[in-house]
């Protein structure tokens, strides 16, 4: 295939910014957060081309990507969004949700009902269908009640009636969805898959995150520091989602009031429970209507919900942050 290169004889503005990454062993180096801010913001202009694109994407992704990098991008990208989103929408607490749940329910959904049922104003964006054979959030929301937004024209009034918004990125932000969805094309994750986690689009002033590979739990700790968020969580969550795996300790690396902190929470249980055979979502509903039990994922749903009041500064305590929570999860129907 030939293709039409309009550029043969004037730099295109982006190839800088492939050079930079790609320049081999000794010439190659990572962005500085101004130059990742540069180089996002083209993007979302539209002002790169395919295959500049995809070598972008590829070479950060070999390299893997550094706070500072990280921060430029969410800058660019919140920049960008908040040119489309109303001013006056706000919320408490910003989740994200980009993983999709493989070996266990998704019991952060039901930790968040409950979080909202209580009055905490929660955005939620996510992606899904970008990795096979995974369960989403948006396929699962409805069937709790919670509103998908495909606009935010219905963000404020699912905010007013339910304390609860999601949208997904491809409204979101069209360019990164279109980005995070060539996963399969690629054969590998992007930057979005991370970047997205920081985004905080409406500017909440508590932010909760989750990664999948421990790695990035310091990483997203010092964006979110660099971004000027003020207390913050990211957490190694169950299967990448922001969701208190109760069978080990957990590490959460929070910013409060800015300063970065380290807390460990123990293990809840002696052994490890075994993943689900398949996902029985009649199941999953009959115990957040108390119809059924499940071991694993009340006290993954409990833990969930007291990593958010310690994040929200509702609780002072590992241990208060517990009982409040699990105070919260049984009477949720008494309310």
């Amino acid at each position: 295939m030939v293709m039409r290169n309009q550029y043969r004889d004037v730099e295109h503005p982006f190839a800088p910014y492939v050079r930079i990454l790609g320049k081999g062993r000794s010439g190659s180096r990572s962005f500085t957060q101004s130059e990742a801010y540069e180089a996002m913001r083209l993007i979302l202009a539209g002002e790169v081309e395919p295959v500049q694109l995809g070598a972008f994407l590829m070479l950060l992704r070999v390299k893997e990507e550094t706070s500072e990098e990280l921060a430029g991008f969410v800058q660019a990208s919140r920049e960008w969004i908040k040119q489309q989103r109303p001013e006056q929408l706000t919320v408490d607490l910003d989740w994200s949700s980009y993983a999709g749940k493989r070996k266990h329910y998704p019991w952060f959904l039901l930790a968040v009902r409950v979080l909202s049922q209580r009055g905490i104003r929660i955005f939620m964006h996510g992606a899904s269908g970008h990795t096979i054979n995974r369960l989403y959030t948006e396929s699962v929301l409805p069937l709790l009640g919670l509103p998908v937004c495909t606009n935010w024209d219905q963000v404020g009034p699912a905010l007013t009636q339910h304390q609860f918004a999601y949208m997904s990125l491809d409204n979101l932000c069209p360019t990164l969805g279109e980005i995070i969805g060539l996963r399969n094309v690629l054969g590998l994750r992007s930057p979005v898959h991370t970047l997205a986690r920081l985004l905080n689009p409406l500017d909440a002033p508590y932010v909760m995150q989750a990664i999948f590979h421990p790695a990035y739990r310091v990483s997203h700790q010092q964006a979110a520091k660099l971004l000027g968020y003020q207390n913050s969580c990211v957490i190694k969550g169950e299967g990448g989602e922001i969701e208190r795996n109760p069978d080990g300790s957990c590490l959460a690396l929070r910013l409060v009031d800015g300063e970065p902190v380290s807390e460990e929470w123990p293990p809840l249980f002696p052994l490890r429970h075994t993943a689900e055979d398949a996902f029985d979502l009649e199941h999953f509903l009959a115990v957040w209507r108390g119809e059924a039990n499940h071991e694993y994922g009340e006290q993954a749903v409990i833990g969930t919900i007291a990593m958010s009041l310690r994040t929200l500064q509702k609780a002072a305590t590992i241990d208060e942050a517990m009982i409040m929570a699990t105070d919260w999860w049984q009477s949720r129907h008494a309310l």
